[in-house]
């Protein structure tokens, strides 16, 4: 799959993402007000506005991300990788807002036992494989250096290297 085709997947989903959230909260805000129950008042409702209002601002700086030219933005590569950052940051937000409403009163009424622990695993399964690709694909890799450089660099700075790291080699005897 081309990288042109990625980017319009990745689009398409995450407007989706916004408008099903934005939808969601509407439906909350509207049950909520029929019922005359308060608001933001659980754990569950406070980090799912955080996420809703994080979701739509890594929307926004996607959207930077996609016409850079109209902002005057000169680095995209420092752009993509907070633009990944923030997903994942994002996306663990949603996780635990997920698992917050697991541990709320009406889903422990209707889930109990053993499914109920299945359900408390199962949002950190896809968490974990969107980490994983995430960071295997867009952040830098690790360099590896010569091991003999990091005592070549302390012998510039007068700071003896242990014997048995010595880097001119075996200790003749």
């Amino acid at each position: 799959m081309s990288i042109a085709v990625k980017v319009w997947l990745h689009w398409t989903a995450q407007t989706l993402v916004v408008v099903s959230a934005t939808l969601g909260l509407a439906f909350i805000v509207s049950s909520k007000n029929r019922s005359e129950l308060p608001h933001l008042v659980s754990w569950h409702s406070l980090l799912g506005v955080l996420t809703l209002a994080a979701t739509c601002g890594q929307a926004l700086c996607g959207l930077s991300l996609r016409f850079p030219q109209l902002l005057r933005i000169s680095s995209v590569a420092r752009l993509r990788l907070y633009h990944v950052t923030c997903g994942l940051v994002v996306c663990l937000l949603a996780t635990f807002t997920v698992v917050l409403g697991l541990c709320s009163d009406w889903f422990q009424a209707q889930i109990k036992g053993i499914a109920w622990y299945f359900c408390l695993a199962l949002p950190f399964y896809p968490a974990l494989v969107i980490m994983n690709q995430t960071t295997g694909v867009h952040l830098p890799k690790k360099r590896v250096l010569d091991p003999g450089l990091n005592f070549k660099l302390l012998a510039h700075t007068g700071i003896p290297a242990p014997e048995h790291c010595s880097s001119a080699g075996p200790a003749s005897g």
